[in-house]
């Protein structure tokens, strides 16, 4: 048994001295407490005491911004939160550059949330949303760029309003819809009048027209027996009297 113990201490060895590096990470290497390269997946070797080997996710992360309490331009509190996804793109830079850099996106897309927020009225805020968002995606873009970190994307998920604003918007919503209903109602009358208008020249131009359609009017109403008729008599017809009459007496 004598023959194994060089086997077993070459493979204690190499477990100590081995790290894997997945497809989706890249190791940060550093000998001797200096920077020495950035690995690339597979298995690589650590001298221990001498070297360190930090190893960096390179796939995409979501990080759930939670609940800000924001007041924008015109002085409304309001609630936000969103999502934003991002990844590294230098994972030397990621680990060089600042201490924990989850932490640090995370707290720099609240602040950001905030002063975007902050900038822009209730109305833009609820819908220029994807406008908003892209606002604040450039930003934290642009601060994390010396990290090593890309912003893909930031969602604004929701944007939570107190009691008193959302019943005063309803108000708001329900006069807006009634002024819009009066405007429709006097332009619906004002349509109206003007075929009547055009209907009236018509009719006056051609002798017994009027007539013709008070009885067409009579002969659809009285298809329902129900209905009660109050004959208004056309003004042709006593025109016509009046001129009979008046030759009756020039004859006289």
């Amino acid at each position: 048994m004598a023959y194994l113990w060089p086997f077993v201490l070459i493979v204690i060895l190499l477990a100590v001295v081995l790290r894997q590096v997945n497809q989706y990470q890249r190791g940060v290497m550093f000998t001797m407490g200096k920077y020495s390269g950035t690995k690339m997946p597979g298995w690589r070797l650590v001298i221990p005491v001498f070297q360190k080997m930090v190893k960096v996710d390179m796939r995409v992360k979501a990080v759930d911004v939670p609940n800000q309490e924001a007041i924008t331009k015109d002085n409304v509190s309001c609630q936000i939160n969103a999502v934003i996804y991002y990844k590294v793109i230098d994972a030397a830079k990621a680990i060089i550059e600042v201490e924990n850099f989850y932490y640090a996106v995370s707290q720099l897309a609240q602040t950001t949330m905030r002063n975007v927020a902050g900038e822009v009225d209730l109305d833009q805020l609820l819908s220029q949303r994807d406008q908003i968002s892209d606002r604040i995606k450039e930003i934290v873009d642009k601060l994390t760029d010396p990290w090593g970190i890309k912003v893909d994307s930031v969602d604004l998920k929701d944007i939570v309003l107190p009691e008193e604003m959302k019943r005063t918007m309803a108000k708001q919503a329900e006069a807006e819809r009634e002024r819009r209903a009066v405007i429709i109602k006097a332009e619906g009358e004002v349509i109206a009048a003007e075929n009547l208008a055009k209907a009236g020249e018509i009719l006056s131009k051609a002798s017994g027209a009027l007539h013709l359609r008070t009885l067409n009017s009579l002969n659809d109403i009285s298809s329902d027996q129900s209905n009660t008729v109050v004959f208004a008599m056309p003004l042709e017809i006593l025109r016509a009297f009046g001129s009979f009459n008046k030759k009756k007496n020039d004859q006289d």
